[in-house]
């Protein structure tokens, strides 16, 4: 994914937190479970930029 698109992958997510990958895989997990709950459609592996952002205080 693109870093100006509106998801963020496991590898943005890394950068971005300074986390390992399995780390990064299971906040992209626990956001997408959060999203879920609320009736929102998720892809596995990804996640939306502007939750990712609103979650972690960014």
């Amino acid at each position: 994914m693109k870093e100006s698109g509106h998801f963020l992958d496991v590898n943005e997510v890394m950068k971005i937190t300074g986390k390992k990958r399995s780390k990064s895989y299971e906040i992209i997990r626990t956001l997408n479970k959060e999203l879920e709950a609320k009736g929102k459609i998720t892809i596995q592996g990804i996640v939306p930029r502007k939750y990712f952002f609103e979650r972690i205080g960014g």
